[in-house]
């Protein structure tokens, strides 16, 4: 059967078969594959700057810092920025994966046009691929959680839990990082994406508290993602638990089905119109 046999027969389903053949797996471990033979000294880096960021702010810089107040208690300065940088972690590389690699695929491979001329569907591929980068984030993230454990810095039990927190925020960012880039066509616009993660990894109270901030700029910033991912996982890690943790949880759950629906729609029109 040829390509254009195959985009005929997507186009004559109806419902769920029209987008999802149940094989998503395949597209994962195809790109775990390809990654595991030629990428995986950059992949591994993402892992060492979260932990430079925690060596040289949280212990250097803490020695000077002290304590930050987190719900009223009083936790050591490394102890503050440690899950932030946990959540950081897992943007990244969810983020990475979800962008750069997906952007190479679509406008230079060609990936995902023979993707979609077999049985696979635009869901399977998008599911594929949001795995593939959650696999990534939730790697650095469980390197990341390792050595906040050997520093003595997940400070409750409630730490446990930070790590499916981390999966659901990288989730999040690859489901709209793939999402966005689907609609990028140059490597001009995709510094676009850089220009927006670096003052939301700066400001989103990952160092300091958003006390410091005025008050108008403090809306903005709890409107950001990173902001949302960063009080879940530090509040499970210093044991600040309380309702608020929902808000989070079911902001990024909004993301990731808002992420999944415009993916889908997109490839489906890019490959299958």
């Amino acid at each position: 059967m040829t390509t254009v046999d195959h985009a005929a027969q997507h186009r004559t389903r109806r419902g769920v078969g029209a987008l999802y053949a149940g094989n998503a797996r395949s597209v994962m471990y195809r790109g775990w594959r390809a990654t595991r033979s030629t990428n995986w000294l950059v992949m591994l880096s993402g892992l060492f700057e979260p932990i430079f960021y925690l060596l040289s702010l949280g212990i250097g810089l803490g020695a000077l810092v002290g304590t930050v107040t987190v719900d009223g208690r009083e936790v050591p300065y490394a102890a503050y920025i440690a899950p932030a940088l946990l959540a950081v972690a897992a943007m990244n590389g969810a983020i990475y994966d979800s962008t750069w690699n997906v952007f190479f695929k679509i406008r230079f491979a060609k990936l995902y046009e023979g993707m979609l001329a077999t049985s696979l569907g635009p869901l399977d591929v998008a599911l594929g691929e949001i795995s593939l980068a959650l696999l990534r984030g939730g790697l650095y993230a469980a390197g990341f959680m390792v050595v906040m454990q050997v520093l003595g810095l997940a400070l409750s039990w409630w730490a446990l839990l930070a790590i499916p927190a981390v999966l659901l925020i990288a989730f999040g960012f690859a489901s709209v990082g793939m999402a966005v880039t689907s609609y990028l066509k140059s490597f001009q616009e995709m510094d676009w994406i850089n220009f927006v993660m670096l003052p939301m990894f700066l400001f989103s109270a990952t160092f300091y508290p958003l006390s410091v901030y005025p008050e108008p700029i403090q809306w903005v910033i709890q409107a950001l993602p990173l902001w949302h991912g960063v009080e879940l996982v530090r509040g499970l890690t210093t044991g600040a638990v309380g309702p608020a943790m929902l808000v989070h949880v079911g902001y990024y759950v909004v993301m990731i089905a808002f992420g999944m629906f415009f993916t889908t729609r997109r490839l489906r029109a890019l490959f299958l119109a």
